[in-house]
């Protein structure tokens, strides 16, 4: 079988980032910059005040006192109509445009008005001080963002302030997901017996939304050959087809068998890890890439966070490379390994100012979704019988 980091790699070496395309301002929120956006504006566009206050002459502040004439009051968006002169200033509201021969601005806390004189006691006056000039922050031309950013409040925030309502992104990746299995029941209905509900579909639609991709849930599809191929068909116009259950070596385990006569091609089946062994990945002739996940929730989000989810970043354009980072931590408790391959264990990982912590959770195995409740990291143990003591160290891959 594969390690975790050699299917990994087959995994991204086939996830190329999808095409850019135009994109409205309101839909770029974390999507990557596929183009460099240029300023069509200087920033600010005039010399502008940094605080409530009055705008002065240095000259009239020698020591940091005087009472000035007020000769008018400019609100921001409003612009001013008179030289500020030797003995006079302006009242001024933070953003406003600088009066013509003003040259600082008192905060009107360092002020005190009567009428229209105000008396001004500033002990660390200084000329310039409060005043930020035009295109101190961006000119006219300026390269802002590059392409390859991934945009988030900040980046949009500035491509609305540099006029870019819309522009050259990667489109958001879309990935299907298919529930396999006879067993299966939507999560309104009572399961039967021998029926359980499907948590493995709104399980992986979240995990897809979280990072970052657009889930499109195609609901239950029964262990039969025509209604596994219609489902297919469906999915394989995503980017990503995500398929739980059917990948194993039971019986009506027919996954591999419906995609092969799709034309998906196999990259590689099963994995050494535990849970996800069985791990099944492909790719379409469209450049679809297909993942075939264990049904039992835990190995499908187990496997989503290993490959699936790097697959998505590399497909959205964000950078991504193997192997995935982790962080050591310390035990919290005695912990007890014994399997023949490497086990990803949920757990809570806390930061402390003695570095990271782990606590592994009270995990009863790849069916056990309670136990993975509440956690935040997997704790990696290598293949192996060994009794780790607290305070050991361990790898954890924060989720």
């Amino acid at each position: 079988m594969l390690s975790v980091a050699e299917a990994l790699s087959f995994v991204l070496e086939n996830a190329r980032p999808k095409p850019p395309g135009e994109v409205p301002l309101a839909e770029a929120s974390g999507l990557v910059l596929a183009e460099d956006v240029t300023s069509d504006i200087d920033s600010p566009p005039h010399d502008k005040s940094m605080v409530d206050g009055y705008a002065v002459l240095a000259a009239d502040l020698a020591d940091g006192r005087a009472k000035l004439s007020v000769l008018e009051e400019v609100t921001a968006g409003a612009v001013p109509t008179r030289k500020i002169i030797p003995g006079c200033c302006t009242r001024i509201m933070t953003g406003a445009p600088l009066p013509e021969g003003a040259d600082a601005v008192v905060m009107v806390e360092r002020t005190r008005a009567r009428s229209d004189v105000v008396d001004i006691h500033d002990e660390h006056f200084r000329a310039g001080q409060n005043i930020m000039r035009r295109g101190k922050s961006l000119r006219r031309g300026d390269i802002v963002l590059h392409s390859g950013v991934e945009l988030g409040p900040a980046e949009i925030g500035l491509l609305a302030e540099v006029g870019r309502a819309r522009l050259h992104a990667i489109p958001p990746v879309q990935v299907a997901i298919v529930s396999s299995g006879n067993e299966l029941v939507p999560a309104d209905q009572q399961p039967a017996t021998g029926q359980i509900r499907n948590a493995n579909g709104p399980l992986l639609a979240t995990a897809v939304r979280k990072a970052g991709a657009t889930p499109h849930d195609l609901g239950i599809a029964r262990d039969e050959v025509a209604e596994l191929r219609k489902c297919f068909q469906a999915g394989l116009q995503s980017d990503v087809l995500v398929i739980s259950g059917g990948v194993s070596a039971g019986v009506l385990d027919l996954v591999p068998a419906g995609l092969t006569e799709l034309g998906v091609r196999q990259v590689f089946h099963k994995v050494n890890l535990k849970p996800g062994k069985p791990l099944w990945f492909g790719v379409a002739k469209n450049s679809t890439l297909v993942f075939g996940v264990p049904g039992n929730p835990l190995s499908s989000l187990v496997c989503f966070e290993l490959f699936v989810k790097p697959a998505i970043a590399r497909l959205a354009g964000r950078h991504w490379e193997p192997p995935q980072r982790t962080q050591p931590a310390k035990l919290t408790a005695e912990f007890r390994q014994r399997s023949d391959r490497p086990t990803y264990w949920p757990a809570v990982a806390i930061a402390s100012a003695e570095g990271w912590l782990v606590e592994p959770k009270a995990w009863q195995g790849s069916a056990d979704l309670r136990g993975f409740a509440g956690a935040n990291a997997l704790a990696i143990f290598p293949a192996g019988e060994k009794i780790y003591a607290a305070g050991d160290a361990v790898d954890v891959l924060l989720l």
